[in-house]
């Protein structure tokens, strides 16, 4: 783990696709330009649905880790 300092966690373990891309679009909105999100989910298609929403929106994916079946991801809001 990095020394990144986490502003915000998302739990977005449970939902299926598109909800944790919605939660995060949502969760993003509450932190600050340059401060960064971590997501928890569970849903194995998240990691192309991330990977996607970072490049499309201009934020950064900064770290993506799995523990078991918890998807973990830490955005960098970047706009």
């Amino acid at each position: 783990m990095s020394d990144i300092k986490i502003s915000a966690t998302l739990d977005a373990r449970n939902m299926s696709c598109p909800l944790p891309i919605l939660k995060t679009k949502k969760a993003i909105i509450g932190i600050e330009i340059g401060e960064y999100l971590e997501i928890l989910a569970t849903d194995p298609g998240s990691e192309n649905d991330f990977q996607a929403w970072t490049r499309s929106t201009g934020n950064e994916l900064v770290e993506q880790s799995v523990d078991g079946s918890v998807y973990r991801y830490v955005i960098k809001r970047n706009k």
